[in-house]
């Protein structure tokens, strides 16, 4: 320990300043080198005010590279500028007012933007494609129901796995809401502001009305003086604008195109446009995905068989094997007459049925009858008479009040005019339920009269008291139900002291009717049987 205190750790004297020679060399560099950065930038803006006022007398100065082009602007991004401009009256843009953009802004909207047709959404001769079918149901998915198809109680009757395309279950109570909404979305803004107008008083009318409302695009709808107050109210509780006008519908579609020509609206009528198609074979494809299996599906046609074109088109695709059927009136057969003569019948054109409402027109036109040509398997035509009891069968046993239109597909079946569908999956779509009420619960009894349900017989009895006790004994005995009876007394060819009493009943069914009938015809002599 004593030995480590002699020992001595030698010092170190280390000089770690550089010299001063080498400092200032270095000023100097960076001196030289600000110099030389000002000098350029001075040179440089010299240049550029050279150039502008070359430019100014002699046009624009030619450079070398070219400048970029400004990067395309998606027409969704818009919103992003400030003042509202529009541009070729189709789109809406924005313009930033700093600088000198709008040339820069047209030039990318006009390259990366398609034209569009003004006033219509589609060329109306365009032939439809499946992939409009499904552009169609991807658009208005949020705007409609996706309606159920459930099996019905009705299959046991007609010897069928029945299933029923339930389209009244639409807000407006009807499948024309489909092909509405797709059209009136397809639509160009500015016309979307100007706003529509429509000339009818069919379920296209409650769909235009409803659908133009919520998508805040100004409706019209002209009908005429005879339409029922019940749709009339319809209409405007939607939020259209009614008008009745003339005592026809002729009368009241040239006021619509009258109006629509001096104030900037677009007349929208029951078109066979490929839009209007796409939007209703949306139901064919639901069908598809919601009834697995299928051997054959039934649509109505009547005047307007844009329906059975367009779903037939979405079906035949997904399944060439499946059987399309179409279903008109026996009375019209406008589709039947136009596939023998190869061209749209105009026989039944601005024609009005109280039951089948307008028939013929602009909905039945080229496409159409190319996809009904092209695509349906079988067209047949039904009686007034098999439409009714179709409407009392889904009265009765789905507690549907679908009009004519809606049970046109289901008479095919009461008629047995598919005896070949037997045992088979089938769909039948009920595509509406609009009916006026007073014109429904007539349509109900005459069907229950042709439904051998409710019937009429008069009978000659003495006119003593209990006469009439015994036959209403008589009734009551049979179980049958008397919904009037009527005596008449002085206008008859009969003896004196007789009276004629007219009962009208309701019986259970077919067979209880004809019991009845027997028995009266035993006891009564003169018996008159009133079977329609």
């Amino acid at each position: 320990m004593d030995s480590d205190k002699g020992l001595s750790v030698p010092q170190y004297s280390v000089n770690l300043l550089p010299p001063l020679g080498a400092v200032v060399g270095c000023l100097l560099h960076i001196a030289v080198f600000v110099i030389a950065v000002l000098y350029r930038g001075e040179d440089a803006t010299k240049k550029t005010d050279s150039n502008q006022q070359d430019g100014q007398k002699n046009g624009p100065a030619q450079s070398d590279q070219t400048a970029p082009r400004p990067l395309p602007i998606n027409p969704e991004r818009l919103k992003d500028f400030v003042e509202e401009e529009y541009l070729n009256g189709d789109l809406t843009t924005w313009e930033k007012k700093v600088g000198n953009p709008d040339e820069q802004l047209k030039e990318a909207i006009e390259s990366t933007t398609p034209k569009i047709i003004k006033n219509s959404v589609r060329p109306k001769n365009e032939f439809l494609r499946f992939e409009d079918i499904s552009a169609a149901a991807f658009k208005i998915q949020s705007g409609i129901q996706k309606t159920p198809c459930m099996f019905s109680r009705i299959s046991k009757q007609y010897g069928v796995e029945l299933y029923l395309k339930k389209e009244y279950l639409q807000y407006t109570g009807s499948v024309k809401e489909r092909g509405v909404l797709y059209l009136l979305t397809s639509l160009p803004q500015d016309q979307q502001r100007k706003g529509v107008i429509v000339a009818t008083d069919s379920n296209f009318a409650l769909a235009v009305a409803f659908h133009a409302s919520e998508l805040q695009i100004p409706v019209f709808v002209i009908m005429s003086a005879g339409t029922s107050l019940g749709r009339v109210r319809m209409c405007r509780d939607y939020g259209a604008m009614v008008i009745l006008f003339g005592p026809t519908a002729r009368d009241a579609q040239s006021h619509a195109r009258r109006l629509a020509q001096e104030n900037g609206y677009l007349y929208i009528e029951e078109e066979d446009s490929a839009g209007y198609l796409a939007g209703l074979g949306t139901v064919g494809l639901e069908i598809y995905e919601q009834v697995p299996n299928l051997d054959a599906v039934i649509f109505p046609a009547g005047g307007h068989c844009g329906l059975l074109a367009g779903s037939a088109a979405a079906l035949k695709h997904l399944n060439p094997k499946i059987t399309v059927i179409g279903v008109e009136s026996e009375k019209f057969p406008i589709v039947q007459q136009s596939l023998k003569s190869g061209h749209c019948s105009t026989e039944y054109d601005c024609i009005t049925h109280p039951l089948y409402g307008e028939l013929g027109g602009p909905s039945f036109g080229a496409n159409t009858l190319k996809l009904t040509k092209k695509l349906i398997d079988k067209m047949i035509s039904v009686r007034e008479e098999d439409v009714l009891l179709s409407m009392l069968r889904l009265l009765e046993c789905e507690r549907v009040t679908a009009d004519a239109e809606g049970a046109m597909g289901l008479a095919a079946l009461v008629a047995d005019k598919l005896p070949e569908l037997k045992g088979k999956r089938v769909a039948v779509v009920v595509c509406s339920g609009n009916l006026p009420l007073p014109l429904f619960r007539h349509c109900i009894d005459k069907a229950l009269v042709l439904d051998h349900r409710v019937c009429k017989f008069s009978v000659v009895l003495s006119d003593f008291p209990g006469e009439v006790t015994k036959l209403l004994e008589i009734l009551g005995r049979e179980e049958v139900r008397v919904l009037d009876i009527q005596k008449e007394n002085i206008f008859l060819n009969t003896a004196l002291f007789t009276i004629e009493v007219t009962c009208l009943v309701e019986t259970r069914d077919r067979t209880h009717t004809m019991q009845l009938k027997d028995m009266l015809t035993e006891k009564y002599s003169s018996l008159k049987w009133n079977d329609q």
